[in-house]
């Protein structure tokens, strides 16, 4: 190849080079297809311990990222022309380099537009998915929710949904996040074997195009261990996993979104307030099983009716989640609540989603307070943002 061809492919590297290092959790290889003559030769380049691996001509050299134009620019110069072909995760370069011109074109990775077929046509709703069978099926399959015959489970249709429901329920705000953030770092409290935050993280990344990381906080090591074992598998980088009680994490860089799902009781509480107290830009999170306020809680204006035990627990339930709403609203969030899944598939169906907005508003804390008061209640989630409260 001439030397001006050379140059050009030199400055198209260059920019690899920064993509690299910026892109170092979803970087998948390097191809390069080389042509003398008649005769074809290949070469391949991986990223290990953040150092890349060239497999050219027999041999494998260690190189630094920076490197990586020079290097290729003087194997280029050997050969009559060079195809080069760089994978990262949702996106596709190549590179066509001969004496006559260097040409780049980026291809995304397409997301279909409709799912594939089900045999359980009759158990899959009709709704336009978010999560598409197709394009998301690494993701499902490890997971649990698609076969290896490329359907869904009938014994996880359900889940499939409530899946797919959630990121619908959430989109708009992973949209907004996406406008205003270059990478979005995501904290799951109380992750298990983090599901939704596999489903996130392809959604994000794959679907939305935008570079992300997450990191899941638990206190079983079981449960840790299983994650992690599920990020291996999708080679999914931008994915850690810590063994730790959520009172006891302080986050290293900005949150912009904290997740919880179906924390018991209180722990739905310390979510949200490590949320808070890391100023998360964002926070969802769906409650489960809530006791703390029932057993605080008397108002005797509505004495008659909650001396019936199942309408004093479903009121407390409200109570509770209008309290997290209102103590969230006061810290300068705007906060709404909706129906997560159906309530004929499980009472503990509310999503709370808060977006951080503006500062403290010291009217709505003093609203909480009279109604603290009136209610006779100590709410956990106060003592846990002290001294915002």
């Amino acid at each position: 190849m001439n030397k001006q061809s050379i140059q050009k492919l030199g400055l198209f590297l260059t920019g690899l080079e920064q993509r690299i290092t910026d892109n170092s959790s979803f970087f998948k290889k390097i191809t390069m297809k080389l042509k003398s003559g008649t005769k074809n030769y290949e070469g391949t380049i991986t990223l290990q311990d953040n150092k890349l691996l060239l497999q050219y001509n027999g041999r494998i050299d260690k190189l630094e990222i920076s490197w990586l134009g020079d290097r290729v620019s003087k194997i280029a110069l050997q050969y009559e022309a060079m195809n080069l072909i760089y994978e990262e995760r949702g996106s596709t370069i190549f590179i066509d380099a001969d004496d006559k011109n260097v040409k780049m074109k980026t291809k995304d990775t397409e997301i279909a537009d409709t799912c594939k077929e089900h045999n359980e046509t009759s158990q899959i709703t009709n709704r336009d998915y978010y999560i598409k069978v197709g394009p998301a099926d690494d993701v499902l399959k490890a997971i649990g929710i698609l076969g290896e015959n490329g359907k869904i489970k009938n014994d996880m249709i359900r889940k499939y949904n409530q899946i797919d429901h959630y990121i619908e329920l959430v989109d708009d705000m992973l949209k907004s996040l996406c406008s205003n953030y270059e990478n979005i770092n995501v904290v799951d409290c109380g992750c298990g074997k983090s599901y939704l935050s596999f489903v996130l993280n392809y959604y994000i990344k794959d679907v939305l195009k935008k570079n992300c990381q997450f990191i899941g906080l638990d206190i079983s090591n079981t449960v840790i261990d299983a994650s992690q074992k599920i990020a291996n598998q999708l080679d999914y980088r931008n994915m850690k996993f810590k063994v730790t009680d959520i009172r006891n994490y302080t986050a290293n860089q900005d949150i912009h979104l904290a997740i919880s799902l179906h924390a018991c009781d209180t722990a739905t509480d310390l979510a949200i307030a490590l949320a808070v107290n890391n100023n998360a830009k964002a926070i969802v999170m769906v409650p489960c099983c809530q006791k703390e306020i029932l057993h605080q809680y008397s108002f005797d204006m509505l004495q008659s009716i909650t001396k019936h035990g199942v309408l004093k627990a479903r009121l407390a339930d409200i109570l509770t989640d209008g309290i997290r709403l209102m103590i969230l609203e006061a810290l300068g969030y705007k906060v709404s609540i909706v129906e997560y899944v159906s309530p004929l598939e499980t009472p503990k169906n509310l999503m709370i989603r808060a977006e951080k907005i503006g500062g403290i508003n010291k009217n709505i804390i003093d609203e909480y307070k009279k109604l603290k008061q009136a209610l006779g209640i100590n709410p956990t989630l106060e003592k846990l943002i002290l001294p915002y409260m």
